[in-house]
């Protein structure tokens, strides 16, 4: 189960853009070694594997990845 609330978790103030940040940003939300790549990856591993407590931890640190992608993304 996902849970959503509408409020950002941090006040971001943007002074001036910055184009360098940015693609750091970009990177870590879809890149290759990203916030999302991680979250698919430990969702994955959690489908294939066969021991419950394995595969339930694996669950909780997939979700946990998509709560960092929601901190990048926001």
């Amino acid at each position: 189960m996902f849970l959503h609330n509408k409020r950002l978790q941090y006040t971001v103030r943007v002074a001036q853009p910055n184009p360098g940040l940015a693609n750091l940003l970009l990177e870590q939300f879809g890149g290759a070694q990203g916030e999302l790549a991680a979250a698919a990856r430990y969702f994955t591993q959690a489908l294939a594997e066969e021991d419950p407590g394995r595969k339930d931890l694996l669950m909780d640190i997939a979700t946990e990845e998509l709560s960092h992608l929601e901190i990048v993304g926001s």
